[in-house]
C-alpha cells in the first residue's frame, strides 16, 4: 500500500467525532501489527492512543517520536470520500494530517530493519481538541514519552521546518448593556454591538502591531460570539470568544493587560499556551534539515508556524520538538487537499533521518569535544 491509497483510506473515516476516531485507531493499530511492528494499547479517556516501536530499545540508543493525530475538525459528508485531481488529494483531513500520518506509517515500516535509533510512533486522538485540560499528548510525554530525544510532529509545513510556533492566547470577555424595547432600541445599549466594537478595538492594541524575525504580526480571531435572549429586547450582555495566536517575543501578561484597557470588558475566561521555540542549531535538527534537502533537492527552510500544536508538549517537558509536514492547503477548508509526490518525499526525508541520525549525533558530539578541548 503506498502513501496514496493509504491516505485515501484514512480520509473515508470521519475522525471529526468519537465512534470515527476509535475505528480509524483500530485500522492504524491493525495496519501497523500485520507488519509485524511492536504496538501498544493505551487509552485517554474514552479514546485510544496508537503506541508503536522499532529499532532498539536499549538506553543508549537516540529516540525519535514520529507524533500525527488522526482526529479532524468537522467537514461535509463529501470530505470525506476522497479524491484525486492531478498531484493533489482532496478530503476533510488530507493535509492536517492524514497525509503526513499515513507517509509517517510508512516510513516506520521502512526503518524497521535498523538497529541503531529507537523509533516511536504516536497517534493521538485529540490534538484538535479544544479540551485544554485533559490532552493525551501531555500524559504520554509526562510517561511514556518522557525519555524521547526528539520529537517531529507531522502537522502542515510545506516540507520545511516549523522551529518557531505562535503561542495561544484564548480569551473570552463579556460586555454588558442596558436593555430596552426591541421597537426602540436608541432608548437601550445593545450589548452586542459594543462587543463588536471592543473586537475591534482589540484588533488596534499596540501588541497587535509587533513583529519578529519569523514572524510578520499576531493573528487575532473573533471565534464565537453570542448575546440576547428575545427577539423583542436590546440585548444588554454579550460575550465573545477572542483567539489570539502571539509571537515568541511577547508576554501573554502584557496582552491581557492591554485587553483590560478597553472600557465596559471584563475578562471572564483565559487560557494560554507557551510558543514553541528550539534552536537551529540542535543536531537533531541539523541532521532532519539534511534529510529534506536530499529528498526534496534543495533548502529545508527554518519556517515559523502561526498555529500552535502538540509540539508544544514535548517543549515544555524540555524535549526538542518541530512540526514537519508535507505540501497542501486549505486545512480546515472546504477544499483541503495534500500533494501526492510531497507524500514520497516526505517518508522518504523521515526513513532519511533515522538511517543518518547517529552518524550525524556522533560528528555533532565530537565537534563539541573539540569545542571544549
Amino acid at each position: 500500500m503506498d502513501e496514496r491509497l493509504l491516505a485515501e483510506r484514512l480520509i473515508t473515516y470521519d475522525t471529526s467525532h468519537q465512534d470515527g476516531i476509535r475505528a480509524a485507531a483500530g485500522f492504524v493499530k491493525g495496519w501497523l501489527e500485520s507488519r509485524d511492528i511492536r504496538v501498544t494499547d493505551h487509552q485517554h479517556g474514552e479514546l485510544p492512543v496508537v503506541l508503536a516501536e522499532v529499532g532498539p530499545s536499549g538506553p543508549d540508543a537516540p529516540r525519535v517520536v514520529l507524533h500525527g493525530h488522526v482526529d479532524v475538525v468537522p467537514g461535509r459528508e463529501g470530505q470525506f470520500e476522497p479524491r484525486v485531481e492531478g498531484d493533489r488529494l482532496y478530503g476533510r483531513g488530507a493535509y492536517d494530517m492524514k497525509g503526513a500520518l499515513a507517509a509517517m506509517m510508512l516510513a516506520l515500516r521502512d526503518v524497521a530493519g535498523q538497529d541503531a535509533v529507537n523509533v516511536r510512533f504516536v497517534c493521538v486522538p485529540d490534538e484538535e481538541s479544544d479540551d485544554v485540560d485533559s490532552r493525551s499528548i501531555d500524559a504520554l510525554v509526562a510517561g511514556r514519552l518522557a525519555d524521547a530525544g526528539f520529537a517531529v510532529t507531522g502537522e502542515p509545513t510545506d516540507l520545511h521546518i516549523g522551529v518557531q510556533a505562535k503561542g495561544v492566547l484564548a480569551v473570552r470577555v463579556e460586555v454588558h448593556g442596558t436593555a430596552a424595547h426591541g421597537s426602540t432600541p436608541w432608548l437601550g445599549d445593545n450589548a452586542i454591538l459594543k462587543a463588536y466594537d471592543a473586537f475591534r478595538r482589540i484588533e488596534t492594541l499596540p501588541f497587535s502591531r509587533m513583529s519578529s524575525d519569523l514572524f510578520d504580526r499576531p493573528s487575532i480571531n473573533l471565534a464565537r460570539i453570542a448575546g440576547g435572549d428575545v427577539f423583542n429586547k436590546v440585548p444588554d450582555t454579550c460575550w465573545m470568544d477572542v483567539d489570539i495566536r502571539y509571537l515568541p517575543n511577547q508576554d501573554p501578561g502584557d496582552l491581557l493587560a492591554q485587553i483590560r484597557s478597553i472600557p465596559d470588558l471584563r475578562i471572564v475566561r483565559c487560557f494560554t499556551r507557551a510558543p514553541a521555540v528550539v534552536s537551529r542549531a540542535n543536531p537533531y535538527v541539523q541532521a532532519l534539515r539534511d534529510a529534506v534537502g536530499r529528498a526534496v533537492e534543495g533548502d529545508a527552510l527554518s519556517i515559523g508556524r502561526d498555529g500552535a500544536s502538540d509540539a508544544v508538549a514535548f517543549l515544555d517537558a524540555g524535549i526538542p520538538a518541530v512540526e514537519f509536514g508535507p505540501v497542501g492547503g486549505g486545512h480546515h477548508g472546504p477544499e483541503e487537499w495534500v500533494s501526492l509526490a510531497s507524500l514520497r518525499r516526505y517518508r522518504r526525508a523521515l526513513a532519511t533521518f533515522v538511517d543518518e541520525l547517529p552518524g550525524r549525533l556522533a560528528h555533532a558530539e565530537a565537534h563539541a569535544v573539540e569545542e571544549r578541548v
